[in-house]
């Protein structure tokens, strides 16, 4: 790997564990400023509204700028984001509850965070050849799930009794931090991930590609979006990779709930513990990611499929577990069947968004799809906690949505199969699927 992979890596890795420490800080502050609890899912649906919004928009500016550039302007507006939070007493909108503006600063971050992706992933395709594509996901992936596992972790532990105390009583010299709550001790030591991100992105090298000049003009990005959105729905491989990642990432997101409020109702846990249950799912996931881009080639990315189906009856199996080994076991089990099957389907959508559209404009379609799925997903998990459905039915029903899901995109592929061989097309580049088309 060439040596700008590894600082791409470490930038993803400081940004990423923030994003995830400050979820479960966030969490805590609006517990201390008393929302109700279908309000908690309502964070990460904030931090995401950004992904859909601006999806027309933001692959045009990820490919205008060299992407390290991209990456620190990005990186900054979600430093804007944290800052907004720790001042969220001062910065209170007259009219509204405390707690919305905990929610409007985790949407400026969503709105940093959207704006990043499409550069963070473009600039692997910039930087290395398409055979590499699916073992620098694995090393994403994985690093970016280990930022998740320390990243929540981090956040269950500094707003835990013992640390919060201890960072409450420090005493800064002249400086008056304004610290009085767990919640903003962790933000502000949350924020000094954000700054070791800056620092990296700054040493992103420079690929050297460029692009034709991107146009500026609101309607002319919105009308190349939606035909980057049909091309990329339209291809036969693309539809399956896009489905299967969509569909990851709204359950995914929905999951870290699931199991935070499981924790707590069935496994008497608090949140800082069931932040470290989260973490567990996660080790899991990077399991699984490592485990795929070892054994699955590009070629062989379309077998994984039916790990998907196993992984939603696994998860039905968690309304039956109480002891907390077996527990452990299964969160990391679902963890790697979803990592084993993510991984190869990634490097798939890639590579085929890459041949049909451009880095950036192919991420910012995979965005926009993956975080329609995961607003709509946590808009039903949080009606069902506000007309207070039992969380084992919330879990069944979670489990049957997935494993009945994947069975329907296993189907289309073969259906897809029998009109046209579309494996072929697998490794092929631009010039390849003209002649191919020829």
């Amino acid at each position: 790997m060439k040596r700008g992979f590894y600082t791409i890596m470490a930038a993803q890795f400081f940004s990423s564990l923030a994003d995830n420490a400050l979820l479960i800080a966030s969490i805590a502050l609006l517990a201390e400023l008393h929302g109700p609890a279908w309000m908690t899912p309502l964070l990460k649906f904030f931090f995401t509204v950004s992904y859909v919004a601006l999806a027309p928009f933001v692959g045009a500016f990820a490919d205008a700028l060299p992407k390290g550039q991209v990456m620190f302007y990005t990186n900054m507006v979600k430093i804007a984001g944290c800052i907004m939070m720790f001042f969220y007493d001062w910065l209170a909108i007259p009219g509204l509850p405390g707690y919305a503006t905990v929610l409007l600063a985790y949407a400026l971050v969503g709105l940093g965070a959207a704006a990043y992706s499409p550069a963070k992933y473009g600039i692997l395709t910039e930087l290395l050849p398409a055979r590499q594509l699916v073992v620098a996901n694995g090393w994403i992936e994985g690093l970016t799930v280990a930022s998740i596992i320390l990243g929540t972790v981090l956040g269950g532990a500094l707003i835990s009794p013992h640390i919060s105390a201890a960072l409450l009583s420090l005493d800064v010299p002249i400086i008056d931090t304004g610290v009085d709550t767990p919640a903003e001790a962790a933000i502000l030591v949350i924020g000094v991930s954000y700054l070791l991100a800056t620092i990296f992105n700054l040493h992103i090298p420079d690929t050297g590609v460029r692009y034709e000049r991107q146009p500026r003009n609101p309607v002319v990005l919105a009308k190349d979006f939606y035909v980057c959105l049909v091309t990329l729905w339209k291809d036969r491989l693309g539809q399956i990779s896009l489905a299967v990642t969509t569909l990851f990432w709204g359950a995914g997101a929905t999951l870290q709930f699931i199991v935070i409020r499981w924790a707590e109702r069935r496994l008497d846990m608090p949140l800082d513990k069931g932040a470290v249950l989260q973490g567990v799912t996660a080790i899991g996931v990077a399991l699984g990611a490592v485990l795929a881009a070892r054994l699955i080639p590009l070629k062989k990315s379309l077998s994984v499929l039916p790990a998907g189906i196993v992984m939603g009856v696994v998860v039905m199996s968690m309304t039956q577990v109480t002891w907390l080994p077996l527990v452990y076991f299964l969160l990391i089990f679902i963890g790697a069947l979803a990592g084993f099957f993510v991984v190869p389907m990634n490097a798939l959508l890639q590579h085929r968004g890459h041949v049909l559209l451009s880095a950036g404009h192919s991420i910012a379609v995979q965005n926009f799809n993956e975080n329609i799925s995961i607003l709509i997903m946590l808009a039903l998990y949080s009606t069902m906690i506000k007309i207070d459905i039992r969380i084992n039915a919330i879990i069944i029903c979670f489990g049957l949505f997935v494993a009945l899901t994947m069975l329907a995109v296993i189907k289309r592929h073969e259906r897809n199969q029998a009109q046209e061989d579309s494996l072929q097309l697998i490794g092929m580049k631009k010039s390849d699927l003209v002649e191919h088309h020829h």
